[in-house]
């Protein structure tokens, strides 16, 4: 198990670890070689065998450093007392426990270094001159702080790598989360748009055709006007469509055309009563709003006259709008029971009054619909309407 959170080394990388190790060591025991022939000791059989052999098993060892660092740093530690070639093990062992940062496993194999390097002498006949006792401790404390420094820095970016690695894969989910939510957000945007341009004219076609199939006493003029009507509407549908589907192919930076606001509601009630329908309006609206009040209120009469006309045929339709600056903005769409019935339901798509609820809630505003005492129906939308700035100085 690999516990300091480091990458896998592959066999290249283990391969010159260790034969730095044994690099480092070969002067060691050079040297230790060349002191032994100077005092007229030689070389035994320890140091051509028993020597290389300890360091072999201990860079062996190193392969399961990651694995089981505690305990593969203190037996490299420990065996280099009998081995100068285990020196640089050693070393390696401690840079790869002091990475974990862990100031106590770190100060016992440092201890025990340097411990170990007081007791390798008495493998060896060496006569050391007189004084050289603080040299002998102070050359193996210095090289075991130098590899705790090493191993620490090299613990110490290996955090920062993981934490840049995990800000980065969080930064990335995130704005995939962002990018699906964008693209969520869009589509209802478009779907409403769709809605709102389009169900109102088609819902108007499909009464004026179902009237046309289901009354057979109609006068060849009243025939006409139909038919006109499904010509014209069919049309208007088709250009609304083109419309719509123009901006969604645009320009980023193009400016989207105008949308209908208040003012276009006559127009809307005209339409409606061209196909049939029995509207009529009362409006005791002050003043002028803001576009997306005016636009609202535009789409939530049309929601209501494209409902009445599915739901509703023949009904009559009253529509209500009133209020003024500093107030708020009411409308109100009421049909009464259907008067007819139709010769095929129309499709309901159940999102109308879902998708209006959403851009009300946009507006600020509040929005209920109900059935009435008489079996009609009610459409009730409060919007708010703040002063102008503008008017607020004066």
């Amino acid at each position: 198990m690999n516990t300091d959170g480091a990458p896998r080394l592959g066999w290249w990388q283990q391969t010159w670890r260790l034969a730095a190790a044994a690099a480092v060591s070969v002067p060691i025991w050079l040297y230790i070689g060349v002191l032994l022939h100077a005092q007229g000791a030689g070389p035994d059989s320890w140091f051509r065998t028993g020597d290389p052999l300890v360091a072999l098993a201990c860079l062996t060892a190193l392969l399961w450093r990651r694995r089981f660092p505690l305990a593969v740093a203190m037996t490299v530690t420990i065996a280099s007392t009998a081995s100068a070639l285990a020196t640089g093990a050693a070393l390696v062992a401690l840079g790869s426990i002091s990475t974990r940062r862990r100031p106590v496993e770190i100060g016992a194999v440092v201890l025990a270094y340097v411990t170990a390097s007081q007791f390798a002498g008495g493998f060896y006949p060496i006569q050391n001159p007189p004084g050289t006792f603080w040299l002998q401790l102070t050359l193996p404390a210095l090289s075991a702080g130098i590899a705790a420094a090493v191993g620490m820095a090299v613990g110490a970016r290996r955090v920062e790598v993981r934490s840049l690695r995990e800000r980065a894969e969080s930064a990335e989910r995130e704005q995939t989360a962002r990018a699906a939510q964008a693209r969520v957000l869009e589509r209802n945007r478009i779907a409403r748009e769709m809605h709102d341009v389009l169900a109102h004219r088609i819902s108007l076609v499909a009464m004026q055709a179902g009237v046309l199939d289901h009354r057979g006493d109609l006068r060849a003029e009243e025939n006409r006007l139909l038919v006109r009507g499904i010509a014209e509407g069919s049309h208007q549908a088709l250009e609304e469509l083109r419309d719509v589907l123009g901006v969604l192919r645009a320009d980023p930076g193009h400016p989207e055309p105008p949308q209908p606001s208040l003012d276009r509601i006559p127009d809307l009630v005209a339409d409606a009563r061209a196909s049939g329908l029995d509207v009529t309006l009362t409006t005791t609206v002050t003043g002028t709003p803001t576009d997306l009040v005016g636009r609202t209120c535009y789409r939530v009469v049309q929601e209501g006259l494209t409902n009445a006309a599915k739901h509703a045929p023949g009904a009559p339709v009253h529509i209500a709008v009133e209020g003024g600056a500093g107030d708020e903005l009411g409308v109100s769409v009421r049909n009464s029971p259907a008067t007819t019935r139709a010769a095929q339901r129309p499709p309901a798509s159940g999102f109308g009054l879902l998708g209006l609820t959403e851009r009300v809630g946009l507006a600020g505003g509040t929005l209920h619909h109900r059935p009435t005492p008489d079996s009609g129906y009610v459409l009730t939308v409060r919007l708010p309407w703040p002063i102008p700035t503008h008017e607020k100085r004066t």
